[in-house]
């Protein structure tokens, strides 16, 4: 039986919630809060469902079939305005990580000579009219598309005209690469870290060089569900902000690699998880560096939603054009979306929950 969350009574039917993630390590949280036994804590049962990609995971949501998800964080701005789907106001209590992708090119690329956006643009120049050059982003709305086209650009190629840029689900992306059917592609970990150990690929960047501190992931849910649901709601984000924190702790980075490598969540060698997680992180071709805060699960203010994590998406999803027109968002309707006040409720859950199971432990222990 579960522990009711604000009196500590035994209950014999625990909430049950769908929650939906793709198999990506930043996914982390999810399953280590039900590893730890975070959802039950908080008097939750949670189904995880692994999704292939991000339009599954948000049509499930619109439709009802996950009542939450690990998500894109521009995805509860698009699914509210209704880019790409019907309209659905979506609201998120809980940043889930900051950073986490990385640029890979093709070993054709690297063997033309190409080490970066300038090499590669010269490469381009050379083979006009002889070649499609074509990335990969796992979806419209993210800060892959952000990022990709901003590091085209900065060498001066134009992402609109230059090179062809499509939609790939994450766990597709190497496959694609290794089939000669894309020449790049910017995601999140760890198939930047496959494609270099099965020298596939290599990495030209990562969004530590490129947006430092960006929000990547998000926890989204209805607007209807975050009113209808709230106990419940809140209650998730609790237990997962307490397992953000643990995913961030070096000392827990094997028990994450294990976790986030076994068949029902990522299903890859550990190996594969723990460049991105414990570093050097591996570009290839004999390159290893340190890159401090390549993955962010809690530490640096992560996982409040606030107005400024909210701007920086939105004025990416502007930049790349997927919201054509800014006025479509007011300014005061961001914390209707990017919602900081169910975040400090969950803090405030978490904070009386400890004081409850740490007077518990004073009485037991005085009783005894």
């Amino acid at each position: 039986m579960s522990r009711n969350i604000h009196t500590g009574r035994s209950l014999e039917n625990p909430q049950s919630l769908q929650v939906g993630f793709v198999p990506l390590t930043d996914c982390a949280p999810l399953a280590i809060a039900r590893e730890l036994g975070l959802f039950s804590k908080y008097n939750l049962e949670v189904h995880l469902r692994r999704e292939l990609g991000w339009a599954t995971i948000r049509d499930k949501i619109i439709h009802g079939e996950l009542d939450a998800a690990h998500a894109l964080a521009g995805m509860p701005f698009a699914a509210t305005l209704g880019l790409g789907s019907v309209a659905c106001e979506c609201v998120t209590g809980l940043v889930l990580g900051l950073n986490g992708n990385a640029i890979t090119l093709s070993r054709e690329l690297w063997e033309n000579g190409v080490r970066d956006a300038k090499s590669l643009r010269e490469v381009m120049t050379r083979l006009r009219g002889r070649k499609v050059f074509t990335f990969g982003i796992p979806f419209p709305f993210s800060s892959h598309n952000f990022l990709l086209r901003h590091w085209l650009s900065s060498s001066g190629i134009d992402p609109q005209k230059d090179v062809q840029i499509v939609v790939v689900p994450p766990p597709q992306m190497f496959a694609n690469l290794k089939a000669g059917n894309l020449d790049g592609y910017c995601v999140g970990e760890p198939w930047n870290s496959i494609a270099v150990q099965n020298r596939i690929g290599w990495c030209a960047d990562t969004s530590v060089g490129l947006a430092p501190n960006h929000p990547e992931k998000v926890l989204m849910v209805r607007s209807r569900f975050a009113a209808d649901r709230a106990t419940e709601h809140l209650a998730l984000i609790a237990s997962l902000i307490e397992a953000c924190t643990y995913c961030d702790q070096p000392e827990n980075a094997d028990h994450v690699i294990n976790v986030l490598s076994r068949p029902e969540y990522l299903n890859i060698p550990a190996a594969s998880l723990r460049r991105s997680i414990t570093g050097p992180f591996d570009f290839g071709h004999g390159r290893t560096e340190k890159v401090p805060g390549f993955q962010i699960f809690h530490r640096d203010g992560a996982n409040e939603p606030s107005a400024e994590k909210a701007g920086w998406v939105l004025k990416t999803m502007h930049q790349t054009g997927v919201i054509p027109n800014r006025s479509l968002i007011p300014s005061a309707s961001i914390p209707k979306v990017f919602r900081s006040d169910i975040y400090q409720k969950a803090r405030n859950l978490i904070t009386s929950v400890t004081n409850h199971e740490d007077k518990s432990k004073a009485e037991n222990h005085t009783i005894a």
